[in-house]
């Protein structure tokens, strides 16, 4: 027969019941979230690839060329010939001086030719008449020899004549102001009227090559030391000069649409900056590039094989500023793991230590992250590759 309860058995029966239910509620949401499917993260496999070592630098536009026009004789300018800005060819007639004075010069210095020639053509008559009488013994050994020097006297005055008057030819064809190289010519220096002379001072313009140009640009002597211990200790391939790849970026960030050739690094070190100086130089057809402009050089100094590079986005950053990379492991667990993060290449970052080939780095889905969870990797996908995919269907 049943045994009667009393109040404190009932009590303790009836907590149990409770917490029996208790218990199996909380399993159930327990087993329920157990059961739910890995979350998906856009991850990139860590391949082993060839990366371009590449330097981001300052630098300014230099024409190739650059000529000061100055006069060649003294005078007054009594024309100009050029438009200020235009493009000019070599041996095109920029300026004149008044040449009325050279061709006195030269009417004059033709008339000494003349005289001169006169006194030739009679010191060899006489030359030839002594030698001549000589021969019948009517003149003397001392005639003869005055003549012979006289005629040789009368032939280097008409050398000297003869040069004169090239002198005086040349000083006329230097009242034309000529260009001395093609370029583009700058602005007026000197006006119709001024007296202008062979001094140092008297610049009457200014021209420059721009096509080609060159870009002059500096690098640290640290860096440059680095990459050539980095090429002798194997972990570089160098770039031929001649070959090496340079582009051109503008203040706005716009990528110049023509490619350079890096002629040379200067061997001397700028004491007071501690920069090298490079030189590349750009074709500018177009004339998009002008002296003293400044742009960002991008050149590639060699390659490094077998390295490791993931998207930017995928690079965290502690409260230390130390990168980090989430690293989804086979059983679906994520590693949050610090690695040293090198150079940027474009949209990637290259990682020199802390990932290996084949493990999986997380690049979207970090809002998704959470203690516990599991996780399941797809592979990421560029926004823009995405956006273009979305468009065709």
């Amino acid at each position: 027969m049943p045994f009667p309860l009393s109040p404190v058995g009932r009590w303790a029966v009836l907590s149990v019941a409770l917490l029996v239910s208790a218990c199996s509620e909380q399993k159930a949401p327990a087993n329920a979230a157990g059961n739910r499917p890995p979350t998906v993260l856009g991850v990139v496999t860590a391949e082993a690839q060839t990366l371009p070592v590449t330097s981001n630098l300052p630098g300014r536009i230099a024409p190739t060329r650059i000529a000061e026009v100055r006069p060649r004789v003294s005078g007054i300018v009594v024309e100009r010939v050029f438009q200020q800005g235009s493009l000019v060819k070599e041996g095109d007639v920029l300026y004149r001086i008044d040449p009325a004075p050279f061709r006195v010069r030269v009417a004059s210095a033709e008339a000494t030719l003349k005289r001169a020639q006169a006194a030739q053509l009679q010191a060899r008559q006489q030359s030839d008449r002594i030698v001549e009488l000589r021969e019948r013994n009517v003149a003397s050994a001392q005639q003869q020899e005055t003549a012979v020097a006289q005629l040789a006297q009368a032939d280097a005055d008409v050398a000297a004549a003869e040069a004169g008057l090239a002198a005086a030819k040349l000083d006329l064809q230097y009242s034309e102001v000529r260009a001395p190289i093609s370029g583009r010519i700058g602005r007026a220096l000197i006006t119709e009227g001024a007296l202008v002379g062979t001094g140092a001072a008297d610049i009457l313009a200014t021209i420059q090559q721009l096509d080609p140009v060159y870009a002059d640009f500096t690098q640290s002597a640290g860096e440059l030391l680095a990459l050539r211990r980095a090429l002798q200790l194997g972990a570089l391939t160098g770039a031929n000069p001649g070959a090496a790849n340079v582009e051109l970026l503008f203040d706005n960030g716009e990528t110049y649409r023509h490619r350079g050739q890096l002629l040379f690094s200067e061997a001397t070190v700028d004491a007071t900056t501690g920069q090298v100086t490079l030189r590349g130089q750009f074709p500018n057809s177009d004339g998009d590039l002008l002296p003293g402009m400044y742009v960002r050089v991008v050149i590639e100094q060699g390659t490094q094989a077998n390295a490791l590079a993931v998207p930017q986005q995928a690079v965290q950053r502690d409260g230390r500023g130390q990168a980090q990379l989430y690293v989804l492991k086979d059983d679906g667990t994520l590693e949050l793991r610090p690695v040293t993060a090198g150079r940027v290449l474009g949209t990637r970052q290259a990682i020199d230590a802390g990932l290996k080939v084949g493990e999986q780095v997380v690049v979207e889905g970090f809002q998704k992250i959470r203690p516990g969870a599991r996780f399941k990797g797809e592979p990421w996908k560029p926004a823009a590759a995405a956006n273009g995919a979305a468009k065709q269907g």
